[in-house]
């Protein structure tokens, strides 16, 4: 699965300004946290690639900068 998640990453790295990996072992999760510079189309882009893989949760959060 992390590779499929990487190359949607990497599919618009163009975009990310960073991105931080948290194996949280107690759940038996990873959680990613990536930051993104982009249109709102774009995110939109992003986060419904990411959301049709099977066992993958996301969540987007819009800020104005």
């Amino acid at each position: 699965m992390s590779d499929k998640i990487n190359d949607i990453i990497h599919e618009f790295s163009s975009y990310v300004v960073g991105r931080m990996g948290i194996p949280y072992r107690h759940r038996g999760v990873g959680i990613i946290s990536i930051v993104i510079d982009a249109p709102a189309g774009v995110i939109s882009s992003i986060s419904g690639k990411m959301g049709m893989l099977r066992n993958v949760s996301v969540k987007v959060q819009y800020t104005k900068i």
